[in-house]
């Protein structure tokens, strides 16, 4: 995701205009909240962060570097900001959220939802580093060269966690018996 008006709303949020702010903030809040639910798995802790995240970067807009995106560097603050939120609160709660399925009889239902929930598990289960790249790559659609950019990791980095997390999550869920 990377907006070609971004210079120049940047350019206008530093002067003050609030039209600009509330621009930036309309494009970015959807995917911020985004990455920050997936990584944290509870809506309302999502909002908080997600909130903070928008305070944070218009306080240092100043030391935005507008040779990187301004979607890696948001987001690299929305990691950074989530990461935070749950050492913080030392909780880390599953994804209550179900994937919906169309499934025609009750009992495909329950086997889809019961997939899903033991994929949410075995994400939160995840050591930070692992699950932070599956969020981006997965959930928030970023490619390998985003991950790399929000990170500040080489792509090759990226590649090599992401292979690791799917590893360590096919054991997870081997174990819960769902391969």
């Amino acid at each position: 995701m990377s907006n070609s008006q971004d210079p120049k709303l940047i350019e206008r949020c530093k002067q003050g205009d609030r039209q600009a702010l509330e621009q930036l903030v309309e494009t970015y809040e959807r995917p911020v909240y985004n990455a920050a639910y997936r990584y944290m798995g509870n809506p309302d802790d999502a909002a908080d962060v997600t909130q903070a995240v928008f305070l944070k970067a218009f306080e240092h807009l100043d030391q935005y570097d507008p040779k990187f995106k301004f979607f890696s560097w948001i987001y690299r603050i929305a990691i950074n900001e989530s990461i935070n939120h749950v050492k913080r609160n030392r909780k880390q709660q599953p994804l209550d959220e179900h994937i919906v399925s169309n499934a025609d009889s009750p009992e495909e239902r329950v086997q889809s939802e019961n997939i899903s929930d033991g994929i949410q598990k075995a994400l939160m289960e995840l050591q930070e580093h692992y699950r932070v790249v599956v969020v981006l790559r997965h959930f928030s659609d970023c490619s390998y060269q985003q991950i790399s950019d929000i990170l500040h990791i080489p792509e090759k980095t990226v590649k090599s966690r992401l292979y690791s997390a799917r590893q360590l999550m096919k054991d997870i869920l081997s174990e819960q018996g769902l391969k």
